[in-house]
């Protein structure tokens, strides 16, 4: 007879989804069990964006060393170690990894189990041969990248984001399929790290960001020296004597070659639904994810879906803590929260970095509606100049009457600047409230301010002001 035991909380994934579930429910007193397959920590710790934010930062450090000159700071004898630079991205992943250990979690409470978890029936899933149920049920087993089927690619061998961070060796021409944030990272790392770098793109670089907001990435990666080829398709793939041949096709039907040292597929994510028997628990799913509603419940009561493996969803990290907050309240707590996203923000970390909460202008306009656009470049603001670092701007997408539909951001510190805004958004204020805010000078924080009190400029320096003002004069 098979091993049997029953839970409150059951997670499947030990990714940043269900080990934030895992960590919340043990810690309020829920008996929690956590199955993980493969690595604790998951896609993000391990191949996402932990080692990406690393590689990226020395990537920055040599870029810096690049443009100091430009500063007025000459240096001799830098040059780029890649091998340091590999021990800096795994040293960084092992410095996070006890956060996310089987060891932490059962000092937290949980039951860790390592094995393959499948559902034997719509409450119950086995695990190398023990048997568990539980009062809930949460899938988070994230996604994995998406290989599209191009000739010859599985014969020359490709890189992905879960292998890309264990090369030796710099690539000394690294040619990327997809132009999402995934793949412009990388481009633009491994370009200022030394390597030659080509993208390869189906439609346009960073396609579902704000287009005016991706141009200004787009021309910094051409600026930096990748090779960028968008409305193109990957349509063969060869190695021959050590090097890769690509083939390409551009939007009118002509072909040819591109050819280097390494392919890097970043061509998009699949949900990770395979073997988890969700038919025998009348779970909905298809190849783009698992069904959910606004409270992340399946169509078995019993289960939740959260994080990379929700159809539909955005596939980023902090999404997943979102929905762990979501899934905690409604399975614990019983209290219908649901999933909320017109203040959910998302940021593409290359140089500048891109950032965007809310409604984009071709969104806003789709919808309806009178909108004003309000746009502060980062030349305007003084510590930019400082620094040097004046590409870019705030784009705020807004009602006629000072209601903030959106924010867009592409410059220096826009992950963090775009944060304003998603308070803003979130807690329903006004560009009025952004536009008193007092922000400390010099900072770049100050482009928020400016580009928010530029929808008052024209009423508060307009004829009616001046008028008042002259009448005011009079008495006194």
């Amino acid at each position: 007879m098979a091993d049997e035991r029953e839970v409150d909380i059951c997670v499947i994934g030990a990714g940043a989804a269900g080990l934030s579930v895992a960590a919340g429910t043990a810690q309020m007193g829920a008996p929690t069990v956590l199955v993980e397959r493969g690595e604790m920590g998951g896609e993000c710790l391990n191949s996402g964006c932990v080692p990406s934010k690393a590689l990226l930062a020395s990537a920055r450090a040599a870029a810096l060393v690049a443009r100091a000159p430009a500063l007025g700071v000459r240096l001799n004898g830098a040059g780029v170690e890649f091998a340091d630079v590999s021990k800096h991205v795994h040293a960084t992943i092992a410095a996070i990894a006890p956060n996310d250990s089987v060891e932490r979690f059962k000092g937290l409470g949980a039951t860790v189990i390592k094995g393959s978890a499948r559902f034997v029936s719509p409450r119950t899933i086995e695990v190398d041969g023990m048997r568990i149920g539980a009062r809930r049920f949460v899938i988070a087993t994230g996604s994995r990248p998406l290989v599209p089927p191009i000739p010859g690619l599985a014969e020359a061998g490709y890189l992905t984001n879960e292998t890309v961070f264990d090369l030796a060796q710099l690539p000394e021409h690294l040619i990327i399929v997809g132009g999402g944030p995934i793949g412009v990272e990388l481009a633009q790392a491994f370009r200022q790290l030394g390597a030659r770098v080509s993208v390869v793109e189906q439609f346009s670089v960073l396609a579902r960001d704000d287009p005016e907001l991706a141009g200004v990435v787009r021309d910094r990666l051409v600026d930096d020296g990748v090779a960028i080829r968008e409305g193109a398709t990957v349509t063969h793939v060869q190695r021959t004597d050590k090097r890769v041949v690509v083939t390409v096709r551009d939007s009118n039907g002509a072909e040819d070659t591109v050819e280097g040292s390494h392919v890097l597929v970043a061509a998009g994510r699949r949900a990770s639904v395979d073997d988890l028997g969700l038919e025998t628990a009348g779970i909905a799913f298809d190849a783009a994810g698992v069904k959910v509603n606004a409270r992340l419940r399946t169509d078995n009561r019993r289960v939740f879906a959260i994080g990379d493996v929700v159809r539909g969803g955005h596939r980023f990290t902090h999404m997943c803590t979102y929905h762990a907050a979501i899934v905690i309240r409604n399975a614990l707590f019983r209290i219908p929260a649901r999933v909320r996203l017109d203040a959910f923000p998302w940021v593409t970390f290359t140089a500048p970095e891109l950032a965007q909460v809310g409604l984009t202008e071709q969104q806003a306009v789709a919808k309806g509606g009178g909108i004003r656009i309000l746009r502060w470049p980062f030349a305007d603001i003084d510590r930019a100049r400082a620094e040097a670092e004046i590409d870019g701007l705030v784009k705020v997408v807004a009602t006629p009457r000072g209601r903030i539909l959106g924010a867009g951001i592409v410059g220096p510190h826009a992950g963090e600047l775009i944060q304003t805004w998603v308070l803003a958004i979130q807690e329903r204020l006004g560009l009025g409230a952004i536009a008193k805010m007092v922000s400390p000078y010099p900072t770049f924080g100050e482009v928020s301010k400016r580009a928010a009190g530029s929808f008052f400029a024209p009423t508060l320096f307009g004829p009616q002001t001046r008028r008042l003002v002259r009448w005011l004069r009079h008495l006194g």
